[in-house]
């Protein structure tokens, strides 16, 4: 036993488990490759400031969850607790949207960190795959990356999720919602961390699980009911479209998110097999984060849809990715002539695409059969001082268990051959 565990509230993944979060990440990934976005990688940790001006200062994640500290050369940095705050920085930097080419249309995948309390579906280091469409106030695009991650989740075969949607408005309308909220909250019997909310960023209010303070929401005031006709045109343009491209949704009036630069169209894909933390996905539009930060106006959308919770919904649904075995063929030389000569061979195979491995440590034939076995190998190749001999080596098909001669010089072509 190592000295060492992993840090509480986090994980390892490790082979066979990581190829399944693999799969996820690509899958989530692949339509938004087609249609436009281009990958960013940002570093792991940003500015607190950055973080506290974005996110909002009142929010569970900057006050109570955000893994802050300062260097030795006095900067207050954060790791970063999500993902949208740090691509516009990057895009803002690189002067991305300078480029005449709006919306910039970018995607990510990374961990982030929170101090949370830890259980199943919530850890305090996760991973993400995101994506941000910068500098355009279009409902197409909202309705592009909803449509696009609703096909990511079923090209994985999920089917038991819903997609929750909601306007928060704009500047316009949601000073006047805002106001008769908190005359609302400020008659309930909310304790004082909560009232303080009341004043900061009273939407926060309603995103409170509490069951305490969901009961005395009953009642209270709806964005819906308070939104401009420029905003009802926009979320119901929004709607039309996703349900044009045969996408369901259900209206959620009361889903605000845990973020405070979310203005307009706001969404969330939950999975009711997960228990509590049922949210696997989510994100909205920001037309003032860019503002918030520093940069001009640009209006922008985006999501970010959770790695661990996918797979833990894969496994609630009982659906069995289809994944690409490891290793195709596997190479047991028996002396140290075959050894060079496999050896050899493996490294064409793998030129070619073949994923290969090899029998190493000197190991029995008994023993590199074992090894063999476990690699989920669909051929071993076999061959000893007698094979080489004649030119030849043994191939086994280790599903059938059926054993053939063929030529040193012809398994590249006859493995590329059965292998398809």
């Amino acid at each position: 036993m190592s000295t060492f565990k992993a840090p509480k509230g986090t994980y390892d993944l490790i082979p066979p488990e990581s190829a399944k979060y693999l799969a996820v990440r690509e899958a989530i990934a692949a339509p938004l490759r087609n249609s436009g976005y281009g990958y960013i990688e940002t570093p792991g940790f940003e500015s607190v400031e950055l973080f506290a001006r974005g996110v909002g200062e009142s929010t569970d994640i900057v006050t109570k969850e955000m893994y802050a500290f300062e260097t030795k050369g006095g900067d207050r940095l954060a790791l970063r607790p999500e993902g949208t705050a740090s691509v516009l920085r990057a895009a803002l930097e690189a002067n991305l949207h300078k480029a005449g080419n709006l919306p910039v249309k970018l995607w990510y995948s990374g961990s982030y960190y929170r101090y949370e309390r830890p259980q199943k579906g919530r850890y305090r280091h996760f991973s993400q795959v995101g994506a941000e469409a910068i500098g355009a106030e279009d409902p197409a695009l909202d309705a592009e990356l909803i449509i696009l991650a609703d096909q990511a989740y079923r090209s994985l075969g999920l089917s038991d999720f819903r997609i929750l949607l909601n306007s928060l408005g704009d500047k316009e309308c949601r000073p006047v919602y805002r106001a008769a909220l908190q005359d609302f909250l400020r008659g309930l019997d909310l304790d004082e961390d909560t009232r303080r909310r009341i004043d900061i960023n009273p939407l926060r209010v309603l995103d409170d699980k509490r069951e305490s303070v969901q009961q005395q929401l009953t009642g209270a005031p709806l964005l819906r009911d308070y939104l401009c006709d420029a905003c009802k045109a926009y979320h119901e343009e929004v709607r039309e479209l996703i349900t044009a491209a045969g996408v369901s949704y259900e209206d959620d009036p009361k889903l605000v998110r845990g973020l405070d630069y979310y203005t307009r169209t706001t969404f969330e894909f939950v999975h009711d097999g997960l228990g509590s933390q049922s949210a696997v996905g989510g994100g909205g539009r920001y037309d003032g984060l860019s503002e918030m930060i520093g940069g001009p106006a640009l209006p922008s959308v985006g999501w970010a849809l959770g790695v661990d919770r996918t797979v833990l919904a894969l496994e609630a649904e009982g659906v069995e990715l289809e994944l690409p075995s490891a290793t195709s063929v596997f190479a047991v030389p028996l002396g140290e002539e075959a050894r060079r000569v496999l050896f050899a061979k493996v490294t064409e195979l793998r030129k070619v695409g073949i994923a290969a491995d090899f029998s190493y440590g000197a190991k029995g034939l008994k023993g590199a059969m074992k090894n063999a076995n476990r690699s989920g190998a669909r051929y071993t190749i076999v061959a000893g001082e007698r094979d080489l001999a004649e030119g030849i080596v043994q191939l086994k098909d280790m599903e059938s268990g059926e054993q053939s001669a063929i030529g040193v010089n012809e398994i590249v072509a006859e493995l590329e051959a059965r292998l398809g």
